[in-house]
């Protein structure tokens, strides 16, 4: 059985960084594209970035040129290294692989 579990959320001035986590556990790793989603209150869920096992990236238009997705085989996690934060990006980010989903972590960015 999958499990992701994210953790690195939290409040952040604007123009600020944070680095999110998500470590996976009971599957093979590394041939799965991994994906940031985030979603806003009263937003619909959406796509923030995209890894593949090789390494190849996509990322949102919304985050393009700030946020980096990176992942770590070995170590089966993925990281979002988040950069000039701005209120917009506040959501609960979630960590997804397949049709599984970790339960999020909350990003709060203050004006």
């Amino acid at each position: 059985q999958v499990q992701l579990v994210e953790s690195g959320g939290g409040l952040v001035q604007s123009g600020g960084s944070l680095r999110l986590s998500c470590a996976a556990s009971g599957t093979i790793f590394s041939i799965y594209i991994m994906s940031w989603y985030r979603q806003a209150p009263g937003q619909q869920r959406e796509l923030v970035a995209s890894i593949t096992g090789g390494g190849y990236t996509n990322y949102a238009d919304s985050v393009k040129g700030r946020f980096t997705i990176s992942r770590d085989n070995a170590k089966k996690q993925v990281y979002l290294q988040m950069n000039a934060l701005n209120p917009e990006d506040t959501a609960v980010y979630y960590c997804k692989m397949q049709n599984s989903w970790g339960k999020g972590t909350l990003v709060t960015v203050s004006s």
